[in-house]
C-alpha cells in the first residue's frame, strides 16, 4: 500500500500545473481541435444538381429548400437531407391484358424528377427513395388502365398513341406524389405464345395470297402480251402481203435485207462454211417466176 501511495504522489507531481507552459500548450490544442470540429460539423455542401432540406431535432423538417453551395447549421441539433433533383430514367415492366383478353408484356422507360419546391412534403411521406416507393405501383396501374382499352393488334399499329395516353395519365397520377414525369416511351411490347403463333400464321397466309395473286397477274399479262404479239404479227403479214401486191419489187428488197444479215453473221463466224448460192441468197437478180436473170 505504501508503494502504491508513493507512485501516485510521483505521478501527480509529473502532471503539468495550470500555470505551466506545457499545460497552456495542451489546453490550446484541445480548444483548437474542439473549435475545428465544431466548425466542420456546422457546415455542409450542396452539390450541383442537388437540393437540401434541414431536419431539426426539436422542430422537425423545415419547409425551406436549400440550393447549391456551402451552408451553415447547428451541430448535433440539425442535419441536412440531400436530394438528387436531376432527371432520372427508370425501366418498369408490366404484365397486363388487352381488351381482347390477350396477355401483353410491356416495358416502359420513364423520365422523372422530384418537384423541387415540394421536397419537405416528399421526405415526410415517401423518404429519399421516393421513386422506388411510388413509381412501380403507379406505372403498373396506369399501363393496365390504358392497355385494357385496345385490342392486341391495335397495340402494335397504334403504339405511339398508346405511349402518349400512358404518358398523359401517368403525369396526372404522379402529380399527386409531387413527382414530375417528363417523358414516357414504350421500349418493348410482346404477347403470349399463342397470339404470336397466330400472327405469324396470318402473315404466312397473307404472303402466300400475295404470291398467288402475283402469279395470276403475271399469267394475265403474259396472255395479253401473246395476244398483242400475235395481232402484231398478223397485221405485219397483212401489210407485207399488201405491199407485195402493190409492188413486186418489195420482195427483192426483203431478200436484200436477209442476204445482208446472213453476210454479217458469216463474217463474224470463226468457222468456215461452204454453201451454195441458193443458201447464201447470192442469186438476188434471179427471177423465180421466169427462171431468168435480170
Amino acid at each position: 500500500m505504501e508503494q502504491g501511495k508513493q507512485a501516485a504522489e510521483k505521478l501527480a507531481q509529473n502532471i503539468p500545473k495550470r500555470g505551466s507552459p506545457i499545460f497552456a500548450l495542451i489546453n490550446g490544442v484541445v480548444v483548437t481541435g474542439a473549435l475545428g470540429y465544431g466548425l466542420y460539423s456546422s457546415m455542409y455542401d450542396v452539390k450541383p444538381g442537388e437540393r437540401a432540406i434541414v431536419y431539426n431535432r426539436f422542430t422537425g423538417i423545415k419547409d425551406q429548400v436549400i440550393g447549391e453551395g456551402l451552408h451553415v447549421m447547428l451541430p448535433w441539433f440539425e442535419r441536412p437531407v440531400i436530394f438528387d433533383v436531376r432527371t432520372k430514367a427508370h425501366q418498369v415492366s408490366s404484365l397486363t391484358g388487352s381488351r381482347d383478353l390477350q396477355m401483353v408484356n410491356v416495358n416502359l422507360r420513364v423520365l422523372t424528377r422530384p418537384d423541387k419546391d415540394q421536397l419537405p412534403w416528399i421526405y415526410r411521406r415517401l423518404g429519399v427513395n421516393y421513386s422506388e416507393t411510388v413509381l412501380p405501383s403507379i406505372v403498373n396501374e396506369t399501363a393496365k388502365q390504358v392497355m385494357a382499352q385496345f385490342n392486341a393488334s391495335q397495340l402494335i399499329t397504334q403504339r405511339e398513341h398508346v405511349s402518349r395516353m400512358i404518358a398523359r395519365n401517368l403525369k396526372e397520377r404522379a402529380l399527386e406524389f409531387k413527382i414530375d414525369v417528363e417523358d414516357v416511351s414504350v421500349t418493348h411490347l410482346s404477347f403470349g405464345r399463342e397470339y404470336t403463333a397466330a400472327v405469324e400464321a396470318k402473315q404466312v397466309a397473307q404472303q402466300d395470297a400475295e404470291r398467288a395473286r402475283f402469279i395470276v397477274d403475271k399469267a394475265i399479262q403474259e396472255k395479253k402480251s401473246t395476244i398483242i404479239r400475235a395481232q402484231g404479227q398478223a397485221k405485219a403479214a397483212e401489210l407485207v402481203g399488201e405491199a407485195i401486191k402493190k409492188n413486186p419489187a418489195f420482195t427483192q428488197l426483203r431478200r436484200l435485207d436477209a442476204a445482208k444479215e446472213i453476210a454479217q453473221v458469216m463474217s463474224r463466224s470463226q468457222n468456215r462454211v461452204y454453201l451454195n448460192s441458193e443458201s447464201l441468197l447470192l442469186n438476188l437478180l434471179h427471177d423465180s417466176t421466169t427462171g431468168q436473170f435480170k
